[in-house]
């Protein structure tokens, strides 16, 4: 289906574009006419753009809105329309660090469908950092002739990919996390698809939750972070955390303020949710959690074709699948995010499901282990 951008800025010119990518994540340097930017109204009219993802090349996987300016961006909302469905709106958080560019949404492909998710991933150095992330020199790129940023010194550019990587059961990567970049220092996505159509048709809500233990409360214990705990004696030296460290579609979190952790919003059918997490040297430890709804039915989260993707938005890619069949669970932890060692994030395959029909949500301790059945109860209707 058709899909109209908008882009709405009150203060001050901004330069509204799409990038069409494929599965690589190089950006393709030519027009296409899947893509087009159609006129304003008139003086204070948002600048717009059309997507007909049926009209794109065969190897394109998304198309990334993008916003540039001359100096800093300003605050802006962008506006997603589709013939007989409710507009959707996404305003990123405010920007702190000067970005001069800033990836704003994305349509992906999932299947044969495709969805939209919300980015707000900025760039201080501009058109420079943004093209090198795409893979384009910076004359590819349309629009803004972008001021010199506030230092005598060139930008440094932005880090390198490392490539996609894809678990095992109880695999470990890590991540290398450059300090000079200025948006998200990892991006973590809950995908599903619903699996079946009959899956779908019986339910198929799945929340990301990321249970968090910040840097000044984390410890390292006798047993590896990640690790999971039962017994009163294993536990006798790890703090439960406190009430509401947990970030979910109940609280959004922030990336302003603590705990630098921030959820995009609850997809109530088959898509994805995602945490973006800021100030890794904030960040202690970080577990990514699913909950099936009650509504959902007895499927196990593999038929949801559930898994997490962890990336540090700039070409690194950690897949994190689940393997078992496992069914009446509503819970499951599936990878710890350890940020205790300085400048890099190391992660880890959990799969750890709740017991059989309890809604009691994990705890993650303060030395990284894992308890589950161990939490407050949840529960989500339709």
């Amino acid at each position: 289906m058709v899909t109209t951008a908008e882009l709405h800025s009150t203060d001050g010119p901004v330069t509204f574009t799409a990038l069409v990518v494929g599965p690589d994540g190089v950006a393709r340097s030519e027009p296409c006419a899947a893509v087009r930017a159609l006129p304003a109204g008139g003086d204070g009219e948002p600048e717009r753009i059309e997507v007909d993802p049926a009209a794109l090349p065969a190897d394109a996987d998304r198309v990334v809105l993008v916003a540039q300016a001359a100096g800093p961006v300003p605050q802006v909302l962008v506006r997603a329309l589709q013939e007989g469905a409710e507009p959707i709106e996404f305003r990123p958080p405010p920007l702190t660090g000067g970005e001069r560019a800033l990836l704003l949404a994305e349509l992906y492909r999932r299947g044969p469908a495709w969805k939209l998710r919300a980015i707000g991933q900025g760039y201080a150095d501009g058109t420079a950092g943004l093209a090198a992330d795409f893979g384009l020199p910076p004359a590819a790129l349309s629009g803004v002739q972008t001021a010199p940023a506030p230092s005598e010194a060139a930008p440094p550019p932005a880090p390198a990919g490392a490539g996609a990587v894809s678990l095992d059961k109880g695999g470990r990567a890590s991540i290398s996390l450059a300090k000079q970049y200025t948006g998200p220092a990892v991006i973590a996505t809950l995908e599903w698809d619903g699996g079946s159509d009959r899956r779908r048709r019986k339910g198929a809500d799945l929340d990301l939750y990321a249970l968090f233990v910040p840097a000044a409360r984390a410890v390292r214990g006798a047993h590896d972070p990640g690790t999971l705990i039962t017994s009163r004696q294993a536990r006798q030296e790890a703090k439960d955390p406190a009430a509401g460290e947990a970030v979910s579609y109940e609280d959004l979190g922030s990336l302003t303020e603590a705990p630098f952790i921030r959820l995009d919003g609850d997809a109530k059918e088959p898509g994805a949710e995602t945490v973006r997490i800021a100030r890794p040297a904030e960040q202690g430890y970080v577990l990514f959690c699913a909950y099936s709804a009650v509504s959902n039915g007895f499927g196990s989260f593999r038929s949801f074709g559930a898994r997490v993707v962890v990336s540090d938005g700039c070409g690194s890619t950690v897949t994190v699948p689940l393997f078992e069949d496992t069914k009446t669970r509503y819970w499951v932890a599936i990878a710890l995010a350890d940020f205790t060692t300085p400048g890099t994030v190391a992660l880890r395959h959990i799969e750890a499901y709740s017991g059989r029909m309890t809604e009691r949500r994990p705890v993650l301790h303060a030395d990284g282990t894992i308890e589950m059945n161990a939490g407050p109860v949840k529960f989500k209707g339709r």
